[in-house]
């Protein structure tokens, strides 16, 4: 297995968990109002907007550090391709 080969398969790894992370995010933002007009009985619905919303927290860092690492690897297997190809022309 080539190096090119390992890098294009961990790029694909790390592309479907962040797609299945945005994914998953975008489902929990879908129930999220923006405002919300509330009367006492109906205070319940304020504490599911704030879980909502401490779950799409959570998530931000790990979109944040998947989405760089999947740049930087497609940059890194981009540049291995370059060197690859520069080294083999006869």
């Amino acid at each position: 297995m080539s190096t090119l080969f390992g890098l294009l398969i961990a790029w694909g790894v790390l592309t479907a968990a962040l797609i299945a992370l945005l994914i998953y995010r975008g489902t929990l933002t879908m129930h999220e109002d923006d405002q919300l007009f509330l009367t006492e009985s109906e205070s319940h619905m304020a504490q599911e907007q704030v879980e909502i919303m401490q779950k799409v927290n959570k998530l931000g860092p790990f979109v944040k550090i998947l989405g760089t690492a999947s740049a930087v690897l497609i940059l890194t297997i981009a540049g291995v391709a370059i060197y690859q190809g520069l080294t083999q022309v006869e």
